[in-house]
């Protein structure tokens, strides 16, 4: 049994992508607990990348800053990793539930022929019995299944790595108590990448701004199927300027064309952790609880008093939201300053 791996993504600014800091200080408890080391690969031209992966406590960093890795092309990346893992044999190899690790974790994981666990929210370390046999420290791949109506949780005994993505703000991301001094292997595309690597070529880029950043936002409002109609999303856009915060939605009131998809938050869509999180007109389905049941104040404004969301509401308020939000906003434009 080898060490625990998190691949890295390169940022357009050549940092290190968030999802990624996050995995490493979920992967820095993992290999505590099984007394291994952390490694981090990070393919592609970065700043400062060294000295961000030690204060997330890094003991090992793969770094290869070649031009032919980013932007980010299937092959190259595949075809470095490959050789990374064949040579390392991780033990646990962790990625972003991005649309690159959605591209990249699949593919390796059919070329080592091991398994992969896709969008967990949790990951644990524990032992599993099987006939008669008991497998130590396994990893816990915890996930919701059949639509979000259980919570599974996945082990991959016979196989190594054990192979999973995570979504953005599922982890919290930690910085270690103390940086570490990490072991940096600079390494070179030469001999590894083969005649196939660039055959995809980019011709042209374009890069829009990011419109809606619900992850970094402190007070989100949240509206459900219960708004009702898109014109009543417009009195939780009041409510949220007037908070200083971001709109989001479920996905049942994304799919009704209340708002865009860019603020669905849930399984299927942002993971947030806001101070506080007011969810007006949501019954509070398991989809959307686990990407926003983390939030450090929930407020529920629903007519139905049993609806689940209640359950994990710090404050419910039982009533018709089209008269509850227009009386919070003229309080709150009343004596904020």
């Amino acid at each position: 049994m080898n060490n625990v791996f998190v691949y890295c993504e390169v940022t357009e600014e050549h940092g290190i992508a968030d999802v990624s800091l996050e995995l490493l200080s979920k992967g820095r408890k993992l290999a505590q607990q099984l007394h291994v080391k952390l490694e981090a690969v990070v393919l592609g031209p970065t700043e400062g990348a060294k000295q961000k992966l030690e204060e997330f406590g890094v003991d090992v960093i793969h770094h290869c800053s070649e031009d032919v890795f980013f932007p980010y092309r299937t092959l190259p990346h595949f075809q470095m990793l490959m050789d990374i893992f064949r040579r390392e044999q991780p033990q646990i190899a962790l990625f972003g539930a991005t649309v690159i690790g959605r591209d990249l974790a699949p593919r390796m994981a059919s070329a080592l022929r091991c398994g992969l666990t896709a969008d967990c929210t949790s990951l644990e370390i524990g032992d599993h019995t099987d006939k008669d046999k008991t497998y130590k420290d396994l990893l816990y791949q915890i996930r919701p299944a059949f639509g979000g109506n259980i919570i599974a949780t996945i082990v991959n005994p016979e196989t190594r790595p054990q192979m999973a993505t995570v979504r953005e703000g599922v982890m919290k991301m930690e910085p270690a108590e103390k940086p570490s001094v990490a072991e940096v292997k600079e390494l070179s595309s030469k001999g590894v990448l083969d005649a196939t690597a660039e055959v995809v070529k980019i011709i042209d880029r374009h890069i829009e701004a990011q419109k809606v950043n619900l992850k970094a936002a402190q007070i989100i409002v949240s509206g459900g199927y219960g708004v009702g109609s898109r014109e009543n999303f417009d009195q939780l856009y009041q409510l949220a300027a007037v908070l200083g915060g971001e709109v989001a939605a479920t996905r049942a009131a994304v799919d009704a064309g209340f708002t865009e998809h860019e603020r669905q938050v849930g399984q299927t869509g942002v993971t947030v952790r806001p101070k506080l999180y007011i969810a007006c007109g949501i019954s509070g389905s398991i989809q959307h609880r686990a990407g926003m049941d983390q939030s450090a104040k929930i407020v529920s404004i629903n007519t139905d008093p049993n609806a689940p969301i209640n359950a994990i509401a710090d404050y419910t308020i039982v009533g018709d939201l089209n008269e509850i939000v227009p009386k919070l906003i003229q309080y709150y434009k009343k004596h904020s300053k």
